[in-house]
């Protein structure tokens, strides 16, 4: 495996990471009365305002990219390749109403599997035994890291619905980063795909907004939340995916999980037994067997 798959896998690492960590935030701006709808779209306002901003100052340092702007085919399939973006965030912040940031996180992390069936039906890519072997232990870590197992974990079903739904959205996202309009800048592809997401989430959250929406929203919790949920993602995201996969690219953006987790310990203080910390040692050994054979390339013969 050459330097650009290892490229790609450092990309998607980031750019998971950076996604776990917004849980923490939407669950403090919570607690600070906002709804939902106003830190949803809070964050995809924000977020595609910075990237047109980006892009227009990069454009203008450097004039002759100009002309790598996508054509109006291919903008459309960009805008419609945010729809599973804004989704993904939608689904995902309901879910945190409902249920514990460790519990949105393992049915977020159901997109490791979505994502391999997405590869096999759409790409005709079957998925290799050690990726097999690599699902079922990041299984199993999503499983303990997540205290399903304790009898006195009270589960609310609208949370786990959500959630669900979040993993099937999280898995199109990939999808879509993955095969649209690679050929041109990620900078680009970001841009026009967060204008998709922005629509889709204002026409989800519109009559919601119109009832109520704080602007303090906008530079309490949105900028923070823009950054690592909207803004940072998709350019790690549209740069690494399509050089790993959505399969692989799934599975290293598990480590999204004990990056959640880890945060809604040290800042929520949501509880992390022995068991949680099995499982997410479990899940972090799964992407390094995963990645076994990029680490015996990189070996001098």
């Amino acid at each position: 495996m050459n330097n650009k798959s290892l490229k790609g896998i450092l990309f998607v690492a980031i750019g998971a990471s950076s996604y776990g960590i917004v849980a923490t935030f939407i669950k403090k701006g919570l607690a600070d009365g906002y709804t939902t709808a106003e830190l949803t779209f809070a964050q995809a306002l924000l977020g595609a305002s910075v990237m047109i901003l980006l892009n227009l100052i990069f454009n203008r340092i450097s004039p002759s990219r100009v002309a790598d702007r996508p054509h109006r085919k291919d903008i459309i399939k960009l805008l419609l390749g945010g729809i599973p973006l804004g989704l993904t965030s939608t689904f995902y912040y309901l879910s945190l109403r409902y249920i514990p940031v460790s519990v949105c996180i393992v049915m977020l992390m159901q997109s490791v599997w979505i994502g391999v069936v997405v590869d096999l039906v759409v790409n005709k890519i079957k998925p290799a035994p050690i990726k097999l072997v690599s699902i079922v232990v990041v299984l199993i870590g999503t499983v303990l890291a997540t205290n399903v197992l304790n009898a006195d974990a009270d589960l609310d079903w609208r949370g786990v619905f959500w959630g669900f739904l979040a993993a099937i959205s999280y898995s199109l996202t990939f999808l879509a980063t993955n095969n649209i309009a690679t050929g041109y800048r990620p900078m680009v592809r970001s841009m026009f795909m967060l204008i998709g997401s922005l629509i889709m989430v204002s026409l989800v959250w519109g009559y919601s907004l119109l009832e109520k929406f704080d602007p303090s929203v906008l530079w309490t919790w949105g900028l923070i939340i823009a950054f690592f949920g909207t803004i940072l993602p998709p350019l790690l995201f549209t740069k690494g995916m399509p050089l790993v996969g959505v399969g692989l690219g799934g599975i290293i953006a598990s480590i999204e999980l004990p990056v959640s987790v880890s945060m809604a310990y040290l800042f929520i203080n949501e509880s992390v037994n022995v068991y949680q910390w099995i499982g997410i040692v479990l899940i972090l050994f799964a992407i390094a067997l995963m990645n076994i054979s990029f680490i015996k390339m990189l070996k001098p013969n």
